[in-house]
């Protein structure tokens, strides 16, 4: 899908500096919003543009760097319960992005893999959020973009904690 860049019309704004006031935890908060805010704004406009959002173009990314890989695993791979891929894998395959094949071990099981068109978009990378963040990884060094990865995954991994606590009541 090809479409014209529509020229920005707001002003960017930075991420706003984390209040000391707040405490580190709401610091932290503050800037997880603005990053989440971040990607769900980008995701909108990669849909306008590419006609796939974050998350689709995610899992083209994963199932094109595995060639084929069954909903199990990429549910593994994401950190997600595999029926909350259900719908991401529904469109892409209504769009012709991606296609299920049965797998040759285990006819039972079926393998997800990327159609001729969803290659395409797979080795696209222009207009894409994963070009914006290499971009910005570029100007951090390798040490600290390792020790925000770890600290991103242990809030990540609270989190989940907190969430699996929580229904088990």
């Amino acid at each position: 899908m090809s479409h014209v860049r529509q020229p920005r019309t707001k002003a960017l704004t930075p991420v706003p500096p984390a209040s000391e006031s707040l405490g580190d935890a709401l610091a932290f908060m503050q800037v997880l919003w603005a990053l989440a805010h971040g990607l769900e704004s980008s995701s909108k406009r990669m849909h306008a543009e590419l006609g796939v959002t974050g998350p689709q173009r995610l899992v083209l990314r994963i199932v094109g760097h595995h060639g084929r890989i069954a909903a199990g695993q990429l549910a593994e791979v994401l950190h997600v319960h595999p029926s909350s891929l259900t719908g991401i894998l529904k469109r892409l395959e209504e769009a012709e992005l991606l296609r299920r094949e049965s797998d040759p071990f285990d006819r039972r099981r079926a393998l997800l893999a990327l159609t001729k068109r969803g290659q395409r978009l797979n080795d696209q990378r222009d207009g894409t959020i994963e070009s914006v963040v290499a971009g910005a990884l570029t100007k951090v060094s390798k040490e600290r973009v390792s020790v925000t990865k770890a600290v991103l995954g242990s809030v990540a991994l609270a989190l989940a904690a907190a969430a699996e606590r929580t229904s088990e009541r």
